[in-house]
């Protein structure tokens, strides 16, 4: 029943590994593994009722004999060694649709029947809160159906997403972070970014990066998150002449895509992966005409036009263009989710894709961590929902119930009072 993965086709094995078999096809670095299909999904949940929300539950894990295919086809893929588990469904990484960050990924698998367990965790993610609520708001969204994608895991030293023009002479925007891409997808740290036009990088922006995810050493199965050591937060993550590489794969990867892709990377050693690709469903907010200072930084910017003092301004990255104004909603934790009414500015320290269900009903997001190639910010800019990330202390500086002004198409947020 298992799929290679350069045999993947979008109807058996779903959007995110039919685009990465085009890119084996083709001779671009891309880890080697195979697909759990659609068919396999539909078995296990055949006869399931996912109207009740308690029904996944009852959602079986791959059979005995699928589990004998996992075991024959992990020895092939990753020989002992470890794998990253992921959805590859019929209804993401479409032109309009990414549902980034909503269905479960699991890094640092290893065996077959752990590798089993996470299938079962990719499927039953299909009727999570979270993507229940975002399909929700798609009124194009299909019935749902999830392929798994199995790969051998990239022990990535740093890795990251950019974003790629259509043009083959288009600017190049990159994210990244030490360690696994989880770190910057998942907008824990707020990044190093870079720009590149042509064969010249033209920006460089130091993020914090205060955390780092990687395999657990210790041999357990999982991922670690630790801190980075003082001297690697103020370096950055990587040379020039990884960028301008980086930059010039993904040229390469959108020409053969066609469109501007949204592209996941990373980089073990000196060589350079590919991880995903997607269309990019939402144009980046314009960068400034001048470099910007540290990403993160998020100091309070000098008095505006208007007159408005210091302590009112605040800025960070521009996540999601737009503008709107509404009364602070600070959320740690989802034990805070009910406080959050509908107009409200989300202001949280960073959003896990479990928040995702709040952004049908806040007016804006700020952010304290994060960067524009995050899950949530891709997220915001689908919805058309202002977003600004890197706030340095927005939770205390934006005090629960008062009034704020988003812009996401510069990276300002305004205290006009308090509510």
């Amino acid at each position: 029943m298992l799929i290679d993965l350069a045999d993947a086709g979008a109807g058996t094995s779903g959007g995110k590994a039919a685009v990465l078999a085009r890119l084996l096809d083709a001779g671009l670095p891309v880890p080697p593994g195979f697909v759990v299909p659609v068919a396999a999904y539909e078995q296990a949940a055949g006869g399931l009722d996912f109207a009740d929300a308690g029904a996944v539950r009852d959602l079986a894990g791959p059979s005995p004999a699928l589990t004998g295919e996992i075991a024959r086809a992990l020895a092939r893929v990753a020989g002992d060694g470890y794998v990253a588990v992921r959805s590859s469904g019929t209804g993401e990484d479409t032109a309009t649709a990414t549902a980034a960050g909503q269905h479960d990924t699991f890094l640092g698998v290893r065996g077959p029947d752990a590798v089993a367990d996470a299938v079962r965790g990719c499927w039953a993610s299909l009727w999570s809160e979270r993507a229940v609520a975002y399909r929700r708001r798609r009124a194009d969204a299909g019935p749902p159906a999830l392929a798994v994608l199995v790969q051998r895991l990239v022990d990535a030293e740093v890795a990251g997403v950019m974003f790629t023009g259509s043009g083959t002479g288009s600017a190049v925007r990159l994210e990244a972070s030490w360690g696994l891409g989880e770190s910057v997808v998942g907008g824990r740290v707020t990044p190093d970014s870079w720009t590149v036009s042509g064969t010249t990088v033209t920006r460089r922006t130091l993020g914090t990066k205060r955390t780092r995810t990687d395999r657990d050493p210790t041999g357990a199965v999982g991922v670690v998150t630790r801190e980075v050591k003082p001297a690697d937060r103020a370096r950055l993550c990587l040379t020039d002449e990884e960028v301008t590489r980086l930059a010039e794969l993904g040229r390469r990867t959108a020409g053969l895509l066609g469109g501007e892709q949204d592209i996941e990377w990373a980089v073990s050693g000196s060589r350079l992966w590919l991880l995903q690709a997607r269309p990019a469903t939402g144009a980046l907010p314009a960068e400034a005409d001048a470099p910007a200072e540290a990403a993160g930084a998020g100091d309070a910017a000098g008095e505006s036009d208007a007159g408005e003092s210091d302590a009112a301004i605040r800025t960070g990255t521009p996540g999601s263009p737009g503008s709107a104004a509404g009364p602070a909603r600070v959320v740690r934790g989802p034990g805070d989710f009910a406080r959050v009414r509908p107009g409200d500015v989300l202001v949280c320290r960073t959003t896990d894709p479990a928040w995702t269900p709040l952004f049908g009903v806040v007016a804006a997001v700020v952010t304290e961590t994060g960067g524009l190639l995050s899950h949530a910010a891709i997220v915001a800019r689908e919805l058309g929902l202002p977003a600004v990330l890197a706030v340095t202390d927005a939770t205390e500086a934006l005090p629960d119930g008062a009034l704020v002004q988003v812009d996401g198409g510069t990276g300002r947020v305004a205290l006009l009072g308090p509510g």
